[in-house]
């Protein structure tokens, strides 16, 4: 008896330590006791279009010269940026909130929004050098992180004003079978106050709920769906059962043999 004793207190061990070996990314996100939806309705979500702030990255051409801003390339790029081509130059904006342009000079872009950047280096363009000039303008240092059940996780350039998540999932590859579409986390803000706002795929409102326009900084998190959990959980515990048996079938041999 005090042998079987000792050969249940082993196995009842051997289930502490091994229980601890299931999946832990499962439930990367999913603690609540300090952070909940803080925008929980659509009407709770005021939209206002980015502005741009100092290091910044933009990139801009004009259409109407496909390799440079002006017809000819500067010797060199006081804005901090470089780079020709059809993609066009960047230059990053300053801390004085100005970015320095080939011939035009610096140039005040923070606080406005993109399109008003655009428009006012155009005009400046047109009034100083170029004939109908056309200024296309690009942030293109704005990023979200993609992570969890999505086939391409990583972090992804916000390219145009009010990228929606479904096009932003379209990008990365789409959702993984495993993945819990109904629950879809978008979290901004500071390591101290943040925002979590779910999103509900299954629900064809979704593609125009404003709270899925992501923002520079957000972090997109798609959990596994029960189902998969539930097939994770007993196949963890297949794996923890196995050894154990087979540790339990030897020492009743072991026992049995040694009282004979």
């Amino acid at each position: 008896m005090r042998n079987y004793t000792f050969i249940c207190l082993i196995t009842g061990i051997l289930f502490l330590l091994t229980s601890c070996s299931s999946k832990q990314y499962q439930y990367l996100f999913e603690q609540k006791n300090n952070v909940t939806d803080t925008i929980s309705k659509a009407s709770d979500v005021a939209i206002s279009p980015y502005r741009i702030k100092t290091q910044d990255i933009l990139q801009i051409r004009n259409l109407q010269s496909i390799k440079y801003i002006v017809d000819e390339a500067p010797s060199t790029n006081a804005g901090g940026g470089g780079g020709g081509g059809t993609a066009g130059q960047t230059f990053q904006v300053e801390d004085d909130g100005t970015v320095a342009l080939p011939v035009i000079g610096h140039v005040k872009v923070a606080g406005l929004t993109r399109p008003e950047a655009a428009k006012q280096i155009e005009g400046l363009y047109r009034t100083n050098l170029l004939k109908d000039p056309i200024i296309e303008l690009k942030i293109i240092n704005l990023k979200v992180t993609m992570l969890g059940e999505i086939k391409g996780q990583g972090n992804y350039t916000l390219t145009k004003d009010r990228t929606t998540l479904v096009e932003m999932i379209g990008e990365a590859g789409g959702l993984t079978d495993k993945a819990n579409e109904a629950n879809v986390k978008i979290i901004r803000g500071d390591q101290k106050n943040p925002q979590v706002t779910e999103i509900n795929l299954r629900d064809i409102q979704s593609i125009n709920d404003p709270r899925a326009i992501l923002q520079s900084g957000d972090v997109i998190y798609i959990a596994q769906n029960k189902r998969t959990i539930r097939n994770d959980k007993l196949q963890n515990l297949s794996v923890i059962t196995q050894p154990v048996l087979l540790l339990l079938n030897t020492a009743l041999i072991i026992f049995t043999l040694s009282h004979r």
